[in-house]
């Protein structure tokens, strides 16, 4: 039971911090600059096109905050945060250092412990999946990590494409 209140403390707060960050960008709620200022800036890293990887970090933080936080449809929410926090981490906050003071990856890299950690052990008892009998229809660890490999490459890919056009830009400069 104790393990259980745990997990839910813990989805509750972390995925309710994350759905209000990804609507930052989505909505520009909370002083967020909302998805035309995050596609701009995404767009000045390099990503193209900027408008769709704005959503897909909005859905992924937002979506997958908001799922993570209810215990619904594991393990999907945790693939969502998780593959927002590692495009974070490796494109933005890396070079940065660790530390959160200096920009570092210590928020993001919190944030994707705790959604892999939930995405493993599942989202406890007090989750919406539990009390509708809901299940997708494979099994959770089969999901998880099948959509591990498809945030792997589906990041891999966003950080080719926006580093390349870096690169393009300042040999052109």
């Amino acid at each position: 039971m104790a393990v259980d209140a745990g997990l839910l403390v813990l989805r509750v707060v972390v995925g309710a911090l994350l759905f209000g960050h990804g609507t930052q960008k989505l909505f520009g709620w909370f002083g967020g600059h909302g998805l035309r200022g995050t596609a701009w800036w995404l767009g000045s890293l390099g990503f193209r096109p900027a408008g769709l990887w704005a959503l897909l970090a909005g859905l992924g933080e937002a979506g997958g905050g908001l799922l993570l936080a209810l215990g619904l449809l594991h393990p999907l929410g945790s693939l969502g945060v998780i593959a927002a926090m590692l495009m974070a981490i490796v494109r933005v906050h890396w070079s940065k250092g660790l530390w959160n003071s200096d920009g570092g990856a210590e928020l993001p890299l919190a944030y994707l412990v705790v959604a892999a950690v939930v995405g493993l052990v599942g989202p406890g008892a007090y989750a919406l999946d539990r009390m509708l009998g809901l299940t997708l229809p494979l099994s959770a660890s089969l999901i998880f990590w099948g959509g591990l490999v498809v945030v792997v490459i589906v990041d891999g890919i966003g950080l080719l494409v926006s580093t390349s056009h870096v690169a393009a830009e300042q040999r052109a400069a």
